[in-house]
């Protein structure tokens, strides 16, 4: 199992000038290499690939951006960053001639980083070692230096953020063996207000980790932001300045934060109870062209609940807890409490009633999140609730990070 931890570094550290420098000469090295491979592509149909183009570069006597990068290796990871974005790109357009209506438009070239921009810098396990605890860098880092409590390293990956770099320690550590199917199972509905709402199949009352806190950072975020773009307007006619983009990194560390609380919770939760895997409903597109109102909408896209179910699973996946992701389509307009599965047959959204309540055929309330959440689970589980469907709570306990 590959695990990251993050270390930040502030614009005020002894060492922040320096690889920040590096990420510009990597920025620069990518564009180069950019320049030559599209030039190439453009006007001959032919594509560089990493082995040809850096061999171009490394003896490139006019262009000295690949000596300049702190080691060999950094540079040629640089180069091969390059590649897969490439190798993506001739993917897409394979995607986009068989079905271009998954696209918004056709796949365009890979671009060129900002002239003053960043780009990222790596540095392999060939660079870098550790040390009694510590990761030791090339002698071009003068003496910078990671504690980590990491033993097998990968690399080490320094993401330029504006007034700070994030650096991420990719290391290995053993996998661990998958819990034995107990029948005991989770399923979890991604909302709003209510981030996660989980259900279970033995008898347990439902919970909900309540997404306010989430909102509120959201919200605040919004109303100055949106003040510090008037400012920029009548300053200078702009709506992106530094103060914005520092601005909007400390707003993302804090939804981080906060999404690292809520999968942590619910992991810690899952192991008390003994629960052998977790369900959690997924659409790929779920947010593209959404339309639930402009307030909705803004709120609704700007939480990233890929990032949180990537946590949910290798959280999961490091206490043997299997997470399995199914689409969740048909979930909120069939009625769990009238047995039906949640396929289009039975479909039949106007149950779902004011303030979260979804009304059973026979009159039953039950929490509309609640209710998509049972659904879910019979998705990948038809037969989770073998017992009947009896004791089942009909309304969650709302739990806060």
């Amino acid at each position: 199992m590959i695990k990251v931890t993050k270390h930040l570094i502030r614009k005020n550290s002894p060492f922040f000038e320096l690889i920040d420098g590096f990420c510009f000469t990597s920025k620069n090295l990518y564009n180069s290499a950019n320049y030559i491979i599209r030039q190439m592509f453009i006007t001959e149909g032919k594509w560089i690939r990493y082995q040809s183009i850096d061999k171009i570069l490394k003896k490139d006597l006019e262009n000295d951006n690949y000596k300049r990068m702190p080691s060999a290796q950094s540079a040629q990871q640089t180069l091969r960053f390059l590649d897969k974005n490439w190798i993506s790109f001739f993917k897409a357009i394979k995607a986009y001639k068989k079905n271009p209506g998954k696209f918004t438009g056709r796949p365009s070239l890979p671009k060129y980083k900002e002239k003053q921009g960043r780009n990222i810098l790596i540095v392999t396990n060939q660079s870098c070692k550790i040390r009694d605890g510590v990761i030791v860098f090339p002698k071009t880092f003068n003496g910078f230096t990671i504690p980590t409590k990491a033993t097998n390293l990968k690399q080490v990956r320094f993401l330029p953020r504006g007034n700070h770099l994030i650096a991420e320690v990719v290391y290995e550590v053993p996998d661990v063996i998958k819990l034995e199917d107990n029948g005991k199972y989770y399923s979890v509905d991604i909302g709003l207000d209510n981030l996660i709402t989980v259900t279970n199949n033995f008898g347990l009352t439902p919970f909900v980790i309540s997404g306010k806190g989430l909102k509120s950072i959201n919200q605040y975020y919004n109303k100055k932001k949106a003040g510090f773009i008037s400012i920029a307007k009548k300053v200078n006619n702009r709506n992106k300045t530094k103060r914005i983009k520092n601005f909007t990194e400390k707003r993302n560390r804090k939804v981080e934060d906060y999404m690292h609380k809520v999968s942590k919770m619910l992991i810690n939760i899952a192991k008390v109870h003994g629960v052998s895997k977790i369900v959690i409903g997924k659409n790929i597109d779920f947010k593209r062209e959404i339309n639930i109102g402009k307030v909705n909408n803004q709120k609704f896209v700007m939480i990233p609940f890929n990032s949180l179910i990537q946590k949910i699973s290798y959280k999961g996946a490091e206490v043997g807890i299997e997470v399995i992701l199914t689409e969740e389509s048909y979930t909120s307009g069939t009625s769990f409490l009238d047995n039906e599965m949640p396929v289009k047959k039975f479909y039949n959204k106007s149950r779902r009633k004011h303030r979260g309540l979804f009304v059973s055929n026979l009159g039953i309330k039950i929490n509309a999140d609640v209710n998509a959440a049972y659904q879910i689970l019979k998705k990948v589980f038809p037969n989770a609730y073998g017992k009947g469907i009896e004791g089942v709570g009909l309304h969650p306990v709302v739990l806060s990070v």
